[in-house]
């Protein structure tokens, strides 16, 4: 009998996800599970064909094969050759039936599990944040004990395979139609049993310490930035790798630059003789003061552009700019014969227009006559 099409086995389009696969094998398993239709060999042989469908769907390159050559193209390929037995699947989805719906066979012992990531708030000054700085941080967490080495035991002895649930972890219970793998109550999911346990950490493996670790910020991090150090988390389970520390930073406001992206802003006030006249100014940068001339007839608002002396850029070597905004100040209090000048001004600021209508109308008055 030629096999069915497995994605109308999973009853799936071509173009499912690995997770919209993953839910239409689940529902599938759950409906035809031996334990739901005892004695029942066309479930049974429903239950072989969905897992030998997820079996090849589920794997990119075993999935490729099938939609170029269909069954041939995996029969030729060395890929898949079915499922003999319920106990088979087991074996093969042991995660997945423990994951969904609490039954199937535990090979190999209690899985190993990671350990939890963790979080640290740092706060660092802006000129930290724009030159880079080396931190010391000290991180209460759960590590691997120093006395047993993590094993839970005492020095000088071993741990033994629980013999309840053979190193497993776990035991089954019948509970109507399911099987139900519950944790083993006389090693309490370990799979392990510890006779003379560590003083240090109670047999547990792991104790509460405070860890010192020295932490390079780079140049040019920002608001938000997240540095994560791989393993500097907590201690895994059964074995499990240690989580990673992720180090979240603020960066504290500056009292001379704002920052836009990579970009610093500057207000830089001026008198209005300057504005007019034009002068030089002594810039404050990231670095060294610079000159920077300001033109005759500046205007207050106006902004200039000073290439290259903004921010780094995390992991490179170009900067942003520095912006210098110009604002124009104007005197609140004055004397009297500075008064008297500004009033002297702009009575030659009223003249100038009377004078250029008199010159232009005797212009025209001496080519009238002259003509």
């Amino acid at each position: 009998m030629s096999k069915r099409c497995y994605y109308e086995v999973l009853e799936v389009s071509r173009e499912a996800s690995e997770d919209e696969i993953k839910r239409a094998y689940r529902k599938k398993a759950f409906q035809f599970h031996p334990d739901r239709n005892p004695g029942d060999d066309e479930a049974e042989t429903n239950f072989k064909e969905a897992a030998e469908a997820y079996e090849v769907l589920r794997d990119p390159e075993k999935r490729s094969l099938y939609d170029r050559f269909g069954h041939e193209g995996l029969n030729n390929n060395g890929g898949f050759g079915g499922f003999q037995s319920s106990e088979d699947i087991f074996g093969a989805f042991g995660d997945i039936f423990g994951e969904f719906f609490g039954f199937g066979q535990s090979r190999g012992g209690p899985r190993a599990r990671a350990g939890s990531d963790l979080r640290y708030n740092l706060d660092i000054s802006f000129r930290e944040a724009a030159k880079g700085t080396e931190v010391e941080l000290d991180i209460p967490l759960t590590d691997t004990c120093d006395e047993c080495g993590g094993t839970g035991a005492a020095s000088g002895s071993s741990v033994e395979t629980c013999q309840h649930c053979h190193g497993t972890g776990t035991v089954h219970q019948n509970q109507g139609f399911f099987k139900i793998a519950v944790s083993c109550p006389s090693c309490h999911g370990r799979g392990q049993i510890i006779k003379d346990p560590c003083k240090t950490c109670r047999g547990r493996g792991t104790v509460r310490k405070q860890k010192s670790l020295s932490v390079r910020i780079p140049a040019g991090v920002d608001n938000g930035s997240r540095l994560r150090l791989r393993g500097e988390g907590e201690a895994g389970e059964n074995g499990g790798p240690h989580g990673d520390l992720y180090v979240v930073i603020t960066v504290k406001p500056d009292d001379v630059f704002r920052r836009q992206g990579q970009d610093l802003v500057l207000t830089q006030e001026i008198t209005f003789v300057q504005a007019t006249l034009g002068c030089k100014l002594e810039i404050p940068t990231l670095d060294d003061p610079i000159s920077m001339d300001i033109p005759k007839g500046t205007q207050s608002g106006e902004v200039f552009q000073l290439r290259g002396l903004g921010m780094p850029y995390l992991g490179g070597s170009h900067h942003g700019d520095l912006l210098v905004e110009v604002k124009v100040k104007t005197p609140t209090k004055i004397t009297s014969r500075q008064e008297e000048l500004l009033k002297e001004f702009e009575k030659l600021e009223d003249e100038k227009p009377m004078k250029k209508v008199k010159k232009i109308w005797k212009k025209a008055k001496d080519k009238v006559m002259g003509d």
